[in-house]
């Protein structure tokens, strides 16, 4: 049945994950597939954002439920809430994009103490029905009333002891459930509800509010998911896969989500439900025993698994149960994977016809490919043996990190640290609710669970390097301790994992940046051929600019200069000039200064041959070179001038007091600088194009283009201009030769940007400084903003940090209006972006839509922006060709 809150899996739109969900889409697709889908129902997206709205059902969901459980009924030939042969179901969140754990499951609803005896009966089982009917009550009192698991779990650890679930009796879990009742009514006010609708009522506004719990919030901001999208709500008829030893639950992939590798990767276990395996309560078997544990189950399944993957065309995550010897597939959806298995899947999918390059561009995401930059343990330096080497590697990587043994006093030591503390996350196995912990831990240890319990999936999809059921790792909470290999370690002591060999070592080892080519050259190689937008990388030294070509880099769209004044040897001449009395004196230095700064001028020109390189001028306020306390002063003083007299330190001091600033990023910095002492941006012009000649000379190719910081006025430009031009002229004639080069500003003041038509009449290109144009046009400080910002994020007041990702709605409009006003003042300007933002996938998105010429970003972020800038061209031109069919 349908209705405009309800969809039959046989008759849903298939198509529509922003309606159905992924979950719920992927079963109506699978049931009209023809394949062994339990029957079911899914209540919409827009239900669920109608109960988050009005804290109520809209008007006719409960009669629509109502009437598909009937519908289900008829299909079954059983009843739900029926004595003698009941039918139940599961209730599982279902949103459009998978977030694995973080929103609530329950199943068996429709158990209740009439049903359970009429289950027992009807199987010939009673220790399955009462097993069936004390996981719902320990479920349902978790998830729909709150109350928490451990509540539960202690009552029935004294009843289990060390034996496993399933081999308590019938009676003994006749105990469980009365205990489990006693419970449930002690701590939610209610008895356990009887009636099997109100059990699903109550079950399906769990999963509703779910979708705005903490950990779902977390998971969702991690993600980049919105927060407005809703979750969708799949019931569907109960299998059973604890019916014995003909009965089984599993997950599995199409291929290896850790590596890539084609072939059934997964697990299952023998008389248990789904949730068993996803938890990590018991240790799985591999996949590949199914097929000697039930061999015609093992051949299906294997079939299903391959065509499903055919028919979505990307590697699949599977869930399936059976039920005395009979297979049921209850979800598949695009499973989550490392960065190295995305590229490999991709690639892979291009050579076997699969999908076109252009879709294998679309599969993998920037953040897959900012995991393949993930260092690695430098085992060259190395002879330590590790402490433990046999634990499933789930999500590579190598990290290093203190020992904390539980998420909530992760969060807080992250936090109190500023986001400074590196932590290890070390637990017998994870649950959703530890996911705050997961996100600011370096990498995750659990003693339990496999490749595809909570703790592995979650981390493969943040990135976060971990290492699942390690078998010598025995924790001790009371006495904040664990025990590896044999080894003790308290809470705070330092351990390296590699997440790609299951290896713990103890200490802090060294690690080294990652390599790679092969299947992400081509799959970038693809990308690079989709892409509008120019990539460049920001770059202070020939290390960091070799760096970045290696990594794809067609340019520098920022060069530092400043950063070359702090090395250790020229810093005392930065001094000397600042301190300088007169002109003559600051020329003087700044002579010395000169030869250090052509050098690496030079240095970058050869690294960089035939591609643009973006200096900017001197940047900074004067006084940032300078000590500020009177050990540091005395240390200067005696490098610099020597021994002097007391008089003459005072008065050195008393300057160097005086040049401090109450605003200092609004302060004497910028092309302020080079207007009151223009003879810095002669010596830094004179530098450049002095380095660039003689790299010409050398058969290379050096394109400088050089940049003004801080502009406000047009006159400003001007000013600063017949200076530049004057200083490059007479440098080319000096050497007897010419060299091109560009001359520009960057538009980092709001007033520039409105501006921008009279800017461009002097800028032959703009450089966007989204930083301090983040900070100048919000009103927020960059260094202090922390304080509050994650806060304006909850609160929703900005969807992201403003420093992380651009604030398209307001600084976006400044960079829009500039782009405009410069392009019709100057056609043909040249516009790039040189800020934080030009790294970060969703800022480029927006930058390619206002039509800058490149992107510009840290040498290590140069490929992550080249995959961002390619997707960003394909999906401009879907939308293109969508608007114009």
């Amino acid at each position: 049945m349908t209705s405009k809150w309800l969809f039959a899996f046989e008759s849903a739109d298939k198509t529509d994950k922003g309606l159905l969900g992924g979950k719920g889409a992927n079963l109506a697709s699978m049931t009209q597939l023809g394949l062994p889908v339990p029957a079911g129902f899914t209540i919409t997206t827009e239900a669920c954002n109608f109960y988050s709205d009005h804290g109520s059902f809209p008007d006719g969901l409960i009669q629509d439920i109502h009437e598909a459980a009937e519908a289900l009924e008829a299909k079954a030939g059983r009843k739900f809430g029926g004595a003698s042969d009941p039918l139940l179901f599961s209730v599982r969140s279902g949103a459009r994009f998978s977030m694995p754990g973080m929103m609530d499951t329950i199943l068996n609803i429709g158990l209740n103490d009439e049903t359970c005896e009429g289950l027992a009966l009807k199987t010939g089982n009673p220790r399955f029905a009462k097993d069936s009917y004390r996981r719902l009550i320990q479920t349902f009192g978790n998830v729909a009333l709150d109350i928490g698991l451990k509540n539960f779990e202690t009552e029935f650890f004294k009843v289990r002891g060390s034996r496993e679930d399933y081999e308590l009796s019938a009676q003994e879990l006749d105990g469980v459930i009365e205990t489990y009742k006693r419970v449930f009514r002690e701590k939610a006010g209610m008895d356990f509800p009887q009636d099997v609708y109100d059990q699903l009522r109550i079950a399906t506004e769990a999963v509703f509010k779910s979708w705005m719990n903490n950990r779902a919030k977390t998971y969702r901001r991690q993600e980049g998911i919105p927060d407005n999208l809703g979750t969708a709500v799949n019931v569907q008829s109960m299998v059973f896969g604890n019916k014995g030893d003909t009965s089984g639950t599993g997950v599995c992939f199409s291929r290896n989500p850790s590596t890539g590798e084609k072939g059934v990767y997964g697990e299952f276990l023998i008389n248990a439900q789904g949730e068993d395996v996803v938890a990590g309560i018991r240790t799985p078997q591999h996949i590949d025993e199914l097929t000697a544990v039930m061999p015609d189950v093992g051949k299906q399944l294997f079939e299903i698994i391959a065509n499903l993957e055919k028919h979505f065309r990307d590697m699949q995550d599977i869930e399936f149960t059976v039920e005395e010897g009979k297979l049921y597939i209850l979800q598949t959806r695009n499973g989550k994977r490392t960065g190295p298995a995305a590229v490999n899947i991709a690639v892979d999918l291009v050579d076997e016809g699969l999908i076109s390059s252009t879709e294998a561009v679309m599969h993998v995401s920037p953040e897959h490919i900012e995991q393949l930059l993930h260092p690695q343990i430098d085992m060259a330096q190395v002879t330590a043996e590790p402490l433990d080497s046999k634990g499933l590697p789930a999500s590579p990587g190598a990290a290093v990190g203190r020992i904390v043994l539980d998420s909530d006093e992760a969060e807080k030591l992250f936090r109190e640290s500023e986001g400074k503390a590196r932590l290890m996350l070390v637990r017998e196995e994870t649950a959703p609710d530890d996911i705050d912990g997961m996100v600011v831990s370096q990498g995750i240890i659990t003693a339990r669970g496999g490749m595809t319990s909570h703790a592995a999936v979650v981390a493969r999809g943040m990135g976060t390097p971990c290492i699942a059921s390690c078998p010598s790792l025995i924790l001790h909470e009371e006495e904040r301790r664990v025990s590896i290999g044999g080894q003790d370690f308290n809470e705070g002591d330092w351990i390296t994992i590699d997440g790609g060999t299951g290896c713990i070592y103890e200490g802090e080892l060294p690690l080294k940046a990652a390599e790679f080519g092969g299947k992400v050259a081509r799959l970038l190689g693809w990308a690079d051929e989709e892409r509008r937008l120019k990539v460049r990388t920001n770059a202070d030294t020939p290390q960091d600019a070799r760096h970045a070509v290696e990594f794809g880099a067609e340019g520098i769209g920022l060069t530092r200069t400043e950063h070359m004044f702090f090395e250790a040897e020229r810093l005392p001449h930065v001094q000397s000039m600042i301190l300088s009395n007169t002109e003559e004196e600051r020329r003087e230095h700044l002579e010395k200064i000169f030869d250090f700064q052509k050098q690496d001028f030079i240095g970058i020109f050869e690294a960089m041959d035939g591609k643009p390189v973006t200096i900017r001028l001197l940047d900074p306020p004067l006084h940032e070179f300078l000590p500020h306390d009177a050990e540091d002063i005395d240390k200067m003083i005696k490098a610099v001038f020597g021994e002097i007299t007391a008089e003459h330190r005072e008065e050195i001091v008393n300057r160097i007091h005086g040049m401090r600033e109450s605003n200092p990023m609004l302060g004497f910095r910028g092309c302020r600088l080079g207007l009151i002492h223009p003879e810095i941006n002669e010596m830094q012009v004179r530098a450049i194009i002095s380095a660039a000649i003689e790299v010409q000379r050398q058969g290379k190719v050096a394109l400088p283009e050089i940049m003004v910081p801080l502009i406000g006025h047009v006159k400003e430009l001007q000013l600063v201009e017949q200076t530049l031009r004057r200083v490059a002229s007479q440098t080319m004639e000096d050497y007897g030769e010419q060299i091109k080069y560009m001359f520009g500003t960057m538009i980092e003041i709001p007033r520039a940007a409105v501006t921008a038509d009279e800017v461009a009449a002097s800028a032959e290109f703009f450089s966007f400084g989204t930083n301090d144009l983040t900070q100048m046009g919000m009103g927020v400080s960059r260094d202090d903003a922390q304080k509050f910002l994650g806060k304006y994020v909850e609160m929703k007041i900005y969807p992201a940090d403003p420093f992380n990702s651009l604030d398209q709605g307001g600084i976006g409009k400044l960079v829009s209006i500039a782009c405009e006003l410069g392009r019709k003042a100057r056609p043909g300007i040249k516009l790039g972006i040189c800020g934080e933002h030009g790294g970060d996938p969703s800022s480029i998105h927006f930058f390619d839509s206002v039509g800058l010429d490149y992107v510009s970003c840290s040498p290590f972020r140069v490929p992550v922006a080249r995959l961002a800038a390619a997707q960003a061209s394909i999906s401009a031109r879907k939308s293109s060709g969508a608007a114009g069919a």
